[in-house]
């Protein structure tokens, strides 16, 4: 073989092999994506309910007698369920259990902001402290209370959320849809009895 021919051998070669590396280097970032998607799926559809059960889509919310701020809350709550966001975000960046931060963000998303008993901040980072507000202001309800849109539910250690706390996005005869942080890791939507569950410590007024 003449050294031109081998020469352009060499080089269908190398490009026989690059194309070859090219084809590969898609398919395994076909593959990470498919897994991430499904991952992300599974997440959605198939984690157990805490409590009652657990919806996969945002309900439609009945608007009528909700006042702007409770539209706003539920306007938030939507958009956050759709972002799935990391916790930190609603921490100020800090590594912690995040139900508490998420519901003291919402709610100074939506014009309403928490004061902190203790620093004077916004942000509300525990559920004990949180419950502390809620008595403080005269806005804590017992476990009887029938909750509105934008009430914030509080739950103690031996519920089956843990001590934790989420917003109450419909109440409908003995049944309530709530949306939290926190759980699972993720932002979900519950909905269930709460004169079945353990734990409820009670609710704090909007």
């Amino acid at each position: 073989m003449s050294v031109g021919a081998r020469s352009v051998a060499e080089s269908a070669g190398r490009g026989r092999r690059g194309a070859r590396w090219v084809a590969a280097v898609a398919a395994l970032a076909a593959v990470t994506v498919l897994a991430v998607v499904g991952v992300g799926w599974w997440q959605r559809g198939h984690l157990p309910a805490v409590a009652g059960e657990r919806l996969r889509d945002f309900p439609a919310v009945e608007q009528a007698g909700l006042d702007d701020t409770q539209k706003r809350i539920v306007e938030v709550l939507r958009g956050e369920f759709a972002r799935q966001p990391a916790g930190t975000e609603y921490s100020e960046g800090v590594e912690e259990p995040w139900c508490a931060d998420f519901v003291s963000w919402v709610l100074r998303e939506a014009g309403r902001p928490l004061t902190n008993p203790n620093s004077g901040s916004w942000r509300i980072p525990g559920v004990y402290t949180l419950t502390e507000y809620y008595q403080q202001q005269g806005r804590f309800e017992s476990p009887g209370y029938r909750p509105g849109v934008g009430d914030v539910v509080l739950y103690s250690e031996t519920s089956p959320f843990s001590q934790h706390t989420n917003f109450v996005i419909a109440a409908d005869g003995d049944m309530i849809t709530t949306v939290g942080g926190n759980e699972f890791g993720r932002i979900t939507i519950h909905r269930y009895r709460p004169a079945e569950l353990s734990g409820l410590v009670g609710y704090g007024r909007l």
